[in-house]
């Protein structure tokens, strides 16, 4: 009976993915020491575009993808405090006011995308509706919508809410990381081994529990779990900072490489429609962040995080990374994101009623 050998596939694209990982670590450094509030994410997404599109070939495994995310799960738990979660509890009915807004804003700008963009109804509805990139591009599929554009809108607006998000940052918060200094005072002793392993556990069981049971599971899997543990004091969730390092740059990766050429060509003609819906978007996030402010008295960085539409695993990297307040970021963002999951077909119906016809 003949053995199975191992694809050579790895081994031909070693060099690349030396290359990419070099270069992923290089820029990482290089955005930390100009204090660019997720270096370790922002930069390993550039580089990740720039490969994509010009070098292609290289595909980061779904299953890293999700790991990693699981580890920003477990640090978006580690912030959860039972004060975090009164102050949630307290704040629910601006936060769904918040949330309403932001459906709403991206409706009027899905309206005008699908109506003047040249892209068909469904995919551009899809492709416009805020919540995690993978999800929307997951829950497009199964509308027959094409994936290929849907994840290019939704990976070319995390692109643009992600740096946008961080030259904000860079402008009203703080430039340390409050995560870099917990794991700079870390040293691994008994006590600390067993809360680490704790937290590996946490990880891989609400990847595997929660990941195929609701859209971006193995994010609110670990964050679930490691909250319900964290508060009760059952648990202390140890995360060093190179592992977080890592799971930053698998996630950045992970979204930069999806840009290649044929996606690239095959929405360069409405890729100026695509940034123009991004940046209005965004702009009209930020006007409703401003009123966030004034009802929840929160800092407009916060209210800014929260209301952004970009991703919950990014927007929560950037607020940890800039002591935002990240309760509030969370909820938000998962808020819009359960949202999303129960009136997304709906708003893409609705949404495709104003396409052009032909």
């Amino acid at each position: 009976m003949p053995v199975a050998r191992p694809s050579p596939v790895f081994f031909d694209n070693l060099p690349r993915w030396l290359a990419l990982i070099v270069s992923c670590a290089v820029m990482s450094q290089l955005l930390k020491w100009l204090h660019m509030p997720a270096g370790a994410f922002i930069g390993p997404m550039a580089v990740a575009i720039v490969f994509g599109v010009r070098v292609g070939g290289l595909r980061l495994p779904k299953r890293l993808f999700k790991l990693g995310q699981g580890v920003v799960g477990c640090l978006i738990a580690q912030t959860m405090t039972v004060a975090v979660m009164l102050k949630i509890l307290d704040g629910w009915p601006v936060m769904l006011l918040a949330t309403a807004i932001t459906l709403l804003l991206s409706l009027i700008v899905g309206i005008i995308l699908v109506r003047y963009g040249g892209l068909p109804g469904t995919t551009a509805a899809w492709g416009t509706t805020p919540g995690a990139a993978a999800a929307m591009v997951a829950m497009a599929e199964e509308a027959d919508a094409d994936p290929r554009i849907v994840a290019a809108m939704q990976y070319v607006r995390v692109v643009c809410v992600v740096l946008v998000g961080a030259l904000v940052s860079h402008w009203l918060g703080s430039g340390a990381s409050g995560t870099e200094q917990q794991s700079e005072a870390l040293t691994f002793d008994l006590t600390t081994l067993g809360s680490f392993l704790a937290t590996l556990a946490i990880i891989a069981s609400g990847v595997w529990l929660i990941d195929r049971r609701m859209p971006a599971g193995a994010l609110l899997g670990p964050m679930i779990i490691g909250t319900l543990l964290h508060v009760s004091g059952l648990v202390e969730i140890v995360l060093p900072h190179v592992m977080l390092e890592i799971a930053y740059g698998v996630i950045g990766c992970y979204v930069g490489l999806r840009f290649d050429r044929e996606t690239v060509h095959y929405v360069l003609r409405a890729l100026k429609w695509m940034l123009l819906a991004s940046m209005m978007l965004i702009a009209m996030c930020a006007l409703s962040a401003w009123l966030l402010e004034s009802l929840m008295d929160t800092h407009f960085l916060s209210a800014y995080l929260a209301t952004s539409p970009g991703g919950l695993d990014s927007m929560t990297i950037i607020a940890i990374d800039t002591h935002a307040d990240v309760g509030l970021v969370v909820a938000l963002q998962a808020l819009r994101l359960f949202t999303v999951v129960l009136v997304g077909p709906a708003m893409a119906r609705f949404i495709a009623r104003f396409a052009r016809t032909t």
